[in-house]
Formats: structure tokens, sequence, C-alpha cells
């Protein structure tokens, strides 16, 4: 497995993690050890970071990696995210108890990477939070801290403050504003970008051919039948990347041809994503051994070609770029 710094961290993490968002109350229902095979096939693969949140499954995502990383002896990177308040924004108090509790749940003294998870965008502009950030990490309680953002424009203000030495932000063939207004700036500050939800909720790994029978309580659903700011993140920016459903098949099925007849689109389109060198790493999530087998194996392809680069571009603006490129 391909290996990337991490920023400034000092970490060296593989380019293909693990994302385990999946664990959680708004997809398809998964058991623990169906989870923690899951990671375990991920780390056999040649995986070393796994990133996680403490609202995911409210903590048992959190509990599960513990789980499996008792007793394993490799060196495995858990960035993990601390939860706004319910103003969405942090306090000091919140952002306390979201690292005790954490390191309780992954069984650790200090957190490798905490993460503020997606506060609102006047969050970023309040450094008396990322004050409290500086401390924890003067205080041992965490080793680095990073953002998870839903805007280009919060990543871009986050890194103004020296405590941040990562991002986490969505960006694929369905959403690419990051590599316009971004990405060069994070390479300048050395900052590791960590791309999140790369798989567009499925419409990026072809696995749809048209309308789903999703279970009730996946966002999902939601975002199919009541339009796409009825799914999760900032006004549905987070289900099928802020991409209406029947736009997104459209852009998967003009890019279909584009894929290497070794790799599968899901393969595929991490290759895209990593060949972007700004990015540090790329974490899909799944449940499913066989599927994250696969998707580590997308860090083997070889890059893709300047010519095939540009016919994404021009899937993105004839299918997509106008719902989503001026908003995120």
């Amino acid at each position: 497995m391909e290996q990337r710094p991490l920023g400034s961290t000092g970490y060296d993490v593989s380019a293909i993690g693990l994302g385990t968002w999946n664990v959680g109350p708004v997809w398809a229902d998964a058991s623990d050890e169906q989870a923690r095979e899951a990671i375990r096939t991920a780390l056999d693969a040649g995986v070393n970071l796994v990133d996680t949140a403490e609202v995911y499954g409210e903590g048992r995502a959190e509990r599960l990696i513990g789980d499996v990383l008792e007793g394993r002896d490799e060196r495995v990177y858990v960035p993990t995210k601390a939860a706004p308040d319910e103003d969405e924004r942090h306090s000091e108090e919140g952002l306390r108890e979201s690292v005790a509790g954490s390191q309780e749940r992954l069984g650790v003294d200090s957190l490798d990477l905490i993460q503020l998870h997606c506060p609102e965008t006047a969050a970023f502009y309040e450094p008396e939070t990322f004050d409290v950030l500086e401390d924890l990490k003067a205080e041992g309680e965490i080793d680095h801290a990073g953002v998870s953002v839903e805007k280009v424009e919060e990543a871009r203000k986050a890194i103004e403050y020296d405590v941040v030495e990562t991002v986490q932000i969505i960006f694929n063939p369905l959403r690419q504003r990051p590599a316009e207004r971004f990405f060069d700036e994070a390479e300048r500050e050395d900052v590791g970008v960590i791309v999140r939800v790369p798989l567009a909720s499925g419409l990026l790994a072809d696995a749809f051919d048209g309308d789903e029978e999703f279970d009730d309580d996946d966002h999902r659903k939601w975002a199919v039948e009541d339009g796409v700011e009825a799914g999760v993140g900032r006004k549905g920016g987070e289900t099928f990347a802020g991409v209406p459903f029947e736009d997104g098949l459209a852009a998967v099925d003009d890019m279909r041809r584009l894929v290497p007849e070794d790799a599968t689109m899901a393969q595929f389109t991490l290759r895209w994503i990593l060949d972007h060198d700004a990015v540090s790493t790329v974490i899909p999530g799944s449940t499913s051994p066989e599927h994250v087998e696969e998707n580590a194996a997308a860090a083997d392809l070889e890059p893709l070609s300047h010519e095939t680069h540009g016919a994404v571009r021009d899937a993105y603006e004839a299918h997509v770029a106008d719902y989503v490129h001026h908003r995120w």
C-alpha cells in the first residue's frame, strides 16, 4: 500500500484508509462482528488509518475500533471527530468531554488526531475554539488537531490557525471545487487532506441502476424521495455529494466508458482522487470485506491519463457542476 505524509503531523498514512460513518444510524444495519471484520480486513490489506467520530453509532464505531486494535502490533492511526454543541459550535467544555469520551472508547491516553466535526461556518471565525485545541495538545490529551468541513471556504479559513494540521473534505468526480480553490493552499501550508464521502453514497461505486429501495432510516432514501436537501450534511451536501440522484446517475453513465478493464467504478473513482497530489488519504467506508479489499486495491492502479481526467471534468460540467460547484 502506498503511503503519503499527512501534512505536518509526521504520520505516513496509507493512500486508502477506512471510514466508519456507516457504523451508524443513517445506513443499513451492520452487526458488531461485521464491522469488526471490515476493520480487520482493511488492516490486513495495508490500511493504517481508520477514521471515525464520536457520533458514529453514538460511540459504537470508536468502541469497535478499540476492540480490533487491542492486541495488534502494527501502528494504526485513528483520527476521530468531536461533535459540535447544540448551537453547532464547539465550547471548551464540549470539546474536553468529546476528547475524554473518545479516549475511553478507543482505549488510549491521547488521541492521534481530533477533528472538529463540521460545525457551522461561524465557528471557523472563533479563535477561542482553536485555542482550546492548542491547550489540549499542550496537555498531551491529543497529538494533533484538524477539521472536517462542508465548504471549501471553511477549509481555507481553518488553515489560518497553526494548530490545524489536517482538513477532511468531500472531493470526488461529482464534487471538484476543492481542487480548484483549496488544494494549492493546503500544499503550501503543509496541511494534510483527508478525502471523505469519496464514492458519493454509492453513486460512484456504480451501485444503483435507478431508484433504489433503501431502508426507511437510510439517508439516501430521504434524498431520493424528498430531494437532495433532505439528505445529511448542511442542506444535504453529504448525501450523493449534494447532487440530485438522477443527475448523479447520468454523470456515472457518462463516465462508465472511462473505467479501465481491470478496475471497478469505485476503484476508478478512488484512483482519480489519488491522482491529485494534495490528497493524503481517501477514506471510503464499507462493512463488506470484499468491498474493503477492492477499495484498498485501488491504490495499486496506474494513474489515469490527462485525457481521462479531462473527460471526467466534461461529465462533471455537463451533469452536476451547476448544482454543487458554487455551493460547496
